[in-house]
């Protein structure tokens, strides 16, 4: 009953979502969808990259200014560009 969607029923959800949501906001939906996407996509990277740079340590850690770095959404996107403030440890001295 529930298992198979065929070609109709695609068309009549697709309808009922036009008609709810309205032809004007649905691109704009699509387009915040997007940059959602693209951000979780770049924030996943950045965790990966930070999680192999942790286990390779390429030298000793500068100590005398905080460590800033900035995760993009997208190339060229500095509307959504924010700076990260990198955790210290201050456990060792």
């Amino acid at each position: 009953m529930f298992g198979r969607l065929g070609a109709p029923e695609i068309i009549l959800i697709l309808v009922v979502i036009i008609l709810l949501f309205g032809a004007k906001k649905l691109p704009d939906m699509a387009r915040s969808l997007g940059k959602s996407a693209r951000i979780l996509k770049s924030e996943a990277k950045a965790m990966k990259d930070e999680g192999k740079s942790s286990t390779t340590p390429a030298g000793p850690p500068n100590t005398d200014e905080p460590s800033q770095r900035t995760i993009q959404a997208a190339p060229g996107d500095v509307t959504s560009s924010r700076p990260v403030n990198e955790p210290t440890d201050t456990t060792k001295r």
